[in-house]
């Protein structure tokens, strides 16, 4: 199954996607979606985010291949940061060169876990319920700034520039994460290809640990973390993630 988000003369709707068709649905999305008779064709709607998070939160260090190329030690809990919610952005609109900002921005193709239900203290075995399903990321990040001031590592600035928590086109709800492979393409050519199985934390640690430090709501979005293979976007650039089994998010770098 996959849940999309859409607008349609200027009326914000969501459903489930099969062959460029949307099933329009009714109700919520995380609790009671019910399936109408009408369909749209995705061809004729815009593409909005798949849900609206409270908070879209990032892991660092987070892959066996990674850590080892930059010679880290795997971390004994999640490293992580929060994104505003000003960053969040579609697939197909376009991720803009930061007014503030002249240095270089880079790609991270990522798996997003998407929560479904209230979550709070929850246990590992229990994790999974809580999650409604996988999109695609691409957490966009102003490299040079976090490091610019030798006394405070200025994540949150980095990754926060209006437009650079991408994700979408759909939340997938029956795929196996550990099966998927995360592809980056930019101009076309592929820059990252990883398998989410190398993750040092799996989704269901991920979301049981942090639930313990923060209640996690429907719709909230978790950055997975991404391996090797990042680099520069430049200006007029197309970035692609793929992730067979969820779809490709794509957007031009302007």
């Amino acid at each position: 199954m996959h849940w999309i988000r859409f607008e349609r003369a200027g009326q914000t709707g969501f459903g489930t996607l099969h062959d460029g068709v949307i099933r329009i649905h009714e109700g919520s999305m995380f609790e009671d979606g019910r399936a109408t008779n009408d369909t749209v064709p995705l061809a004729d709607v815009t593409l909005l985010t798949p849900c609206v998070p409270t908070k879209m939160i990032a892991l660092w260090n987070n892959y066996h291949a990674l850590a080892a190329k930059l010679n880290l030690t795997p971390p004994p809990e999640p490293l992580y940061l929060l994104k505003a919610p000003n960053s969040f952005l579609a697939g197909g609109q376009t991720i803009r060169v930061p007014a503030s900002y002249p240095g270089k921005v880079v790609y991270e193709g990522e798996l997003g876990v998407v929560i479904g239900k209230r979550a709070a203290n929850v246990s590992e075995s229990e994790a999974p319920q809580y999650i409604f399903g996988y999109t695609c990321i691409n957490d966009v990040t102003a490299a040079e700034i976090i490091q610019k001031d030798p006394s405070f590592a200025q994540w949150t600035r980095a990754k926060s520039f209006d437009g650079f928590g991408v994700f979408g086109p759909v939340i997938a709800t029956e795929v196996d994460p550990l099966d998927l492979h995360v592809k980056t393409l930019l101009d076309g050519k592929e820059r990252q290809n990883y398998p989410v199985g190398d993750m040092i934390f799996k989704p269901a640690q991920i979301v049981s640990l942090i639930s313990r430090d923060m209640t996690l709501y429907p719709g909230d979005v978790i950055c997975c973390g991404t391996s090797v293979g990042v680099g520069s976007m430049k200006p007029g650039s197309k970035i692609e993630i793929v992730i067979d089994g969820i779809g490709t998010l794509s957007n031009e770098y302007k």
